[in-house]
């Protein structure tokens, strides 16, 4: 990953939500499966995954959407309510503890390439990856990718008690 720019801001369509990252993400996924390729409406999801309380509300309130996903386990989807742009989604297997901020929403996308591409096995054909790129054909195992300081966040995450301090609680 790049050098973390501690101002990292996004937001909506319309601007009604708008948010920053206080700190850089644990990973960065690009999901080429086919359930992502239809929610997103393109050919993969990138998601910036951090910990819920260093994403921060500049303005704006999201709405939590239920929403089905692959492992049948469900997702919240945190939209606009205005525009209805996803912003962040929390999965069942990480809770509320982990927002996965959609890249795209971020002012400087371009500032969170992805560390790993998943379900590759499904990834649009057309899609080239670049050679350097790390790349799976399914999932994988945290410990054999992620660098040592996510780890050890993640960890921490895992061991804390529940935080009310979700990103759509927490404001400045």
């Amino acid at each position: 990953m790049t050098d973390f720019d501690p101002s990292l801001e996004g937001g909506c369509a319309c601007g009604a939500v708008r948010f920053r990252m206080t700190s850089p993400p644990l990973y960065v996924h690009c999901c080429h499966c086919r359930w992502c390729q239809r929610e997103s409406g393109s050919a993969f999801a990138l998601n910036a995954m951090v910990e819920s309380d260093r994403v921060t509300l500049l303005r704006g309130q999201p709405e939590r959407i239920d929403t089905p996903s692959a492992s049948g386990k469900g997702q919240q989807v945190l939209r606009c309510p205005a525009c209805r742009v996803a912003l962040w989604s929390h999965y069942a297997g990480s809770g509320e503890a982990v927002s996965f901020v959609r890249v795209g929403t971020l002012d400087t996308p371009d500032a969170l390439p992805p560390d790993i591409h998943i379900f590759t096995m499904s990834k649009q054909p057309w899609v080239v990856l670049p050679p350097d790129a790390v790349a799976v054909t399914e999932f994988y195992r945290r410990s054999e990718h992620w660098p040592p300081e996510s780890l050890a966040r993640f960890k921490a995450l895992r061991e804390s008690p529940p935080s009310a301090a979700t990103p759509s609680a927490r404001t400045t």
